[in-house]
């Protein structure tokens, strides 16, 4: 069996800020709201002692494609000022299943995203070698994490 991703952490300003973004935007809910204190050996970042807070996100599924959110509380952690317009080596791009990706963009506008790429239709070949029509769009959430959010329309013959 091969090992499974099941949540991928972001390092975020304001864990709340950013929870409630994910609630409105995607729908998802509180799987996790802990403080902890770091020990030092685990996590290439910060120090021994240093106090976080992690919350974890969860949409329809306990084990997987969970989204963490850590906020550094003592001591804060500098976060760059402007925030990316574009991706960088390293970032991660998060790949969004939508129901309807033109309402999970205008969600995402008015939670406070910048928008990359307003919804529109686009074609795809899938792994099986059959077309599909999708509706896509793209945005930053508020500490510069890339999303595409993709809604299928239909699979072509």
């Amino acid at each position: 069996m091969a090992d499974i991703v099941k949540r991928t952490t972001l390092m975020v300003r304001d864990a709340e800020r950013a929870a409630r973004w994910y609630e409105q935007v995607f729908g998802m809910r509180r799987w996790m709201d802990t403080p902890f204190t770091l020990s030092g050996t685990q996590l290439a970042a910060g120090q021994k002692g240093d106090r976080t807070r992690l919350v974890i996100m969860a949409a329809e599924h306990d084990e997987i494609g969970m989204i963490g959110l850590l906020e550094w509380l003592e001591p804060r952690q500098q976060a760059p000022e402007e925030l990316p317009d574009r991706i960088a080596f390293g970032a991660p791009i998060f790949v969004v299943a939508a129901e309807d990706a033109a309402a999970t963009c205008a969600r995402a506008r008015a939670a406070g995203s910048r928008i990359h790429c307003e919804a529109h239709p686009w074609e795809v070949t899938g792994a099986d070698g059959r077309r599909r029509e999708m509706i896509g769009a793209s945005f930053f959430d508020l500490d510069g994490y890339f999303f595409e959010v993709n809604q299928l329309v239909r699979v072509l013959a």
